[in-house]
C-alpha cells in the first residue's frame, strides 16, 4: 500500500535503476533445475532461460535436493532497485512425476496464495500463479523432456517460505488471494518504480469488483484517504482501488468496465491537480498551479485581497491555510471540478463523487457539498 507521502516522492529515471526478475522467472528457473535434476541427477547451476522478450538470465541456486520421486530447487528473488515486497525471499520449486496423461500440474505450496474470487486470468480454486509464468513453466517442462526422452507428466508445486506474512503487504488480499503470494510477471522482468505494474494492478481490482458485485468503488491517492473514504461510506476492503498517482489509468479502464459508483479521494494538492485536467498526478509529471487555486477562491466568493496572497502561495496546502474561512468552499469546489474531470473522461453513466480529506484524515471537501 502506498503513502501519500511516498506518491510525493520525485520518481527515478528506471535507466538509471538496476531491473529485477519476477517472482515467475523466479518460478521457471527453479522449474528447470529441478526438473533437469529429476531427469539425470544434476542440478544446473548457475540455470540459464529465456524470457518471452529475449532477456537470457541465469540464476544461482540456493536450494538444491533430490529425493525419489521428485526434485527441489530455490532461488532467491532479486528485484534489482524496485521496492518489491518479495525482494530477497525464496522461491522453490518441487517438480514431481505424475500419471500418464496428465500433463503439467501445478499447485501452490506454503507462502503461495490460492484464488477465491471470479474476475482474475486463474480461476477460483487454484493456485495463484498467472498466465504467463505457467506457459513458461510449461515450455520448460516440454522443451527438457522432448531433448531427453522423457514424460512430461509432472506435478510442479511451487513455495515462499514467508510468503503469507508479505502478501498481507500486497494487493492479495483485496484480490481473494488467500494464504500467500502470487507468481506473477508478463515479461519475466521487474522495472523499478514501474507505472504499467501499478496500473495492471489498479485494472484487475477492478475486474474483481465486477465479478464479485461490487457497485461502489473508490480510488484513492494513498493510505490516509483510502482509510478515510473506507469509513465514511463502509465499503469493503475488495471495493478499494490503489489509484496512487494513475487516476488516468483507473479512469480509463472504467469507461470500459463501469461499475455503478466510484468515489475518488486523496489530499487538496493532488485532487487540484485532477480539477485542473492532469491525470497522472506524481509530483514529477504534474504541478500544483496556485493561480489555479486563486482562481477558484475568487469563484467561492474571496475578496481580493486573499486571492492575491494565493496567488504568492508556496504550495497547495499553503493555498487552504491562507484561505481559512473559505476552507470547505474552496475544497468543495475543488472536489466538483475534480468530478467534472472524471466524469468527462469516463463517458458513460456512473455516478461520480470526490472526497478532499486533509493530512490529519479529516475531511474537508466533498463534490456532492
Amino acid at each position: 500500500m502506498t503513502t501519500d507521502a511516498d506518491n510525493e516522492r520525485a520518481e527515478k529515471s528506471a535507466t538509471a535503476l538496476r531491473r529485477g526478475w519476477t517472482t515467475g522467472a523466479c518460478a521457471t528457473a527453479a522449474t528447470r533445475a529441478a526438473f533437469t535434476a529429476l531427469i539425470t541427477g544434476e542440478f544446473p547451476d548457475p540455470v540459464h532461460i529465456v524470457l518471452p522478450k529475449g532477456h537470457t538470465p541465469s540464476f544461482a541456486l540456493a536450494l538444491e535436493e533430490l529425493t525419489l520421486d521428485g526434485a527441489r530447487a530455490g532461488i532467491i528473488k532479486d528485484a534489482g532497485d524496485d521496492p518489491d515486497v518479495t525482494h530477497g525471499a525464496m522461491v522453490v520449486v518441487t517438480v514431481s512425476r505424475a500419471d500418464a496423461g496428465t500433463g503439467v500440474v501445478f499447485e501452490a505450496g506454503e507462502g503461495v496464495g490460492v484464488v477465491t474470487k471470479p474476475g482474475l486470468p486463474i480461476a477460483a480454486g487454484e493456485a495463484a500463479i498467472n498466465p504467463v509464468p505457467r506457459q513458461l513453466m510449461t515450455q520448460t517442462i516440454t522443451e527438457l523432456a522432448h531433448e531427453h526422452g522423457h514424460s512430461s507428466d509432472v506435478n510442479i508445486q511451487i513455495s515462499i517460505p514467508g510468503g503469507a506474512a508479505l502478501a498481507e503487504q500486497t494487493w492479495n488480499p483485496r484480490l481473494g488471494i488467500v494464504g500467500g503470494l502470487s507468481i506473477l510477471g508478463t515479461t519475466g522482468v521487474v522495472i523499478p518504480y514501474s507505472c504499467s505494474a501499478w496500473i495492471h494492478s489498479i485494472h484487475r481490482g477492478i475486474d474483481v469488483a465486477i465479478a464479485t458485485g461490487t457497485s461502489h468503488v473508490a480510488g484513492c491517492t494513498g493510505s490516509t484517504s483510502e482509510k478515510t473514504v473506507q469509513a465514511l461510506y463502509g465499503l469493503s476492503i475488495g471495493a478499494m482501488l490503489d489509484m496512487g498517482d494513475f487516476a488516468g489509468g483507473m479512469l480509463k479502464y472504467l469507461r470500459k468496465h463501469p461499475v455503478a459508483r466510484l468515489t475518488i479521494g486523496g489530499g487538496f494538492g493532488k485532487l487540484s491537480k485532477l480539477a485542473m485536467g492532469h491525470l497522472d498526478l506524481h509530483s514529477g509529471r504534474s504541478q500544483v498551479n496556485v493561480d489555479f487555486l486563486a482562481e477558484q477562491l475568487q469563484l467561492v466568493g474571496a475578496p481580493q485581497s486573499l486571492v492575491a496572497q494565493a496567488k504568492q502561495a508556496i504550495s497547495a496546502n499553503a493555498v487552504l491555510e491562507i484561505a481559512a474561512a473559505y476552507r470547505t468552499q474552496l475544497a468543495n469546489q475543488v472536489a466538483k471540478a475534480a468530478c467534472e474531470v472524471a466524469c468527462a473522461r469516463l463517458r458513460n453513466d456512473m455516478s461520480v463523487d470526490v472526497v478532499v480529506i486533509d493530512r490529519a484524515g479529516n475531511i474537508v471537501g466533498r463534490s456532492d457539498g
